[in-house]
């Protein structure tokens, strides 16, 4: 596995099958805690990896871990890579939305033993995902009607999309060999996610009638620094509204699709020590943005909701 290119999937599937499930359920497990309702009130179960691939999935071996009801509904994302922490949300908000009483638990769980290899100074995109990625899971619980009396929801999930960028072939892309999952970065990725991410904004939130991105709190994918450098310049966002994901990827890199997950957690945590009246910063709208392999991005509009401190 230390070798550049050397064959092992095998020895990486064998850590990654078994490891992602139970990493996925030290935050699934929080998650259910802080809920504060029985686990046998999940009615539905997303998990997103891009680490391994196995069958029965890692959903599966998550309803076993848990003690979840096998009458669960469960749905398994594999590969889909950095996007995918839009994507859950996505999905989860229609299946909350059109099954009553629906309880979704959403798990996002990586881990880099499929990706790590050594370096190779001929191929520096390899070098860069090194020093990029790396190990977490986080989880959520989506539902539509909360009881009031005993939920305490975090945000609303408004609205949300996908689209793929022009002129944006072989950006990103992985590939799983031998040698286990392999990405392929082209050096302009900041600049063609920068180069386009107003038109998705305008999109998600001309129907609100917001045009001010600095109006809005912001969860954006923390796929490097350079990325959130030229989203910063292209909007002329102030400094703190990157804070949350700046945060996020300086304590724990980049996890894929568990990543905005993480920043939406920091948020809310942040926004109730510092007393803001709201779980977003105290700004009431919000965009959640998923970039990943396509180049694909997810759009997702957040509403806030008063904090406890309130």
């Amino acid at each position: 596995m230390c070798a550049y290119m050397a064959s092992s999937l095998d020895a990486r599937q064998d850590i990654v099958v078994v490891e992602v499930p139970k990493l996925g359920k030290e935050a699934a497990t929080k998650a259910i805690k802080e809920w504060g309702h029985p686990k046998s009130k999940i009615t539905h179960l997303v998990f997103c990896t891009t680490s391994g691939v196995d069958m029965p999935g890692a959903d599966y071996q998550l309803t076993k871990l848990l003690g979840l009801r096998p009458s669960v509904k469960r749905i398994m994302m594999y590969q889909q890579g950095c996007f995918a922490g839009g994507t859950v949300l996505r999905l989860a908000k229609d299946l909350a939305e059109n099954n009553k009483d629906a309880r979704v638990l959403v798990v996002c769980s990586e881990i880099t033993a499929v990706t790590f290899r050594g370096p190779s100074d001929t191929h520096l995109d390899s070098l860069v995902g090194q020093a990029l990625f790396a190990d977490g899971a986080a989880a959520v619980i989506i539902g539509a009607d909360p009881d009031s009396k005993t939920e305490r929801p975090l945000f609303q999930l408004v609205s949300a999309a996908q689209t793929i960028l022009p002129e944006s072939d072989g950006a990103i892309d992985g590939h799983l060999r031998e040698v286990g999952l392999t990405f392929h970065l082209l050096k302009d990725v900041p600049g063609l996610i920068s180069k386009n991410i107003e038109k998705s904004l305008v999109e998600a939130f001309s129907p609100i009638g917001i045009w001010d991105w600095n109006s809005i709190f912001w969860i954006a994918h923390p796929g490097g620094p350079a990325i959130l450098d030229q989203i910063e310049a292209k909007l002329g966002l102030k400094e703190d509204k990157l804070r949350a994901t700046r945060h996020v990827l300086s304590e724990f890199g980049n996890m894929s699709s568990a990543c905005v997950l993480f920043i939406m957690d920091e948020m809310r945590k942040k926004s109730l020590d510092q007393g803001m009246p709201t779980t977003g910063e105290g700004y009431e709208w919000g965009v959640l943005f998923g970039f990943g392999p396509g180049l694909t991005v997810e759009t997702v509009v957040l509403h806030s909701i008063p904090t406890q401190a309130n």
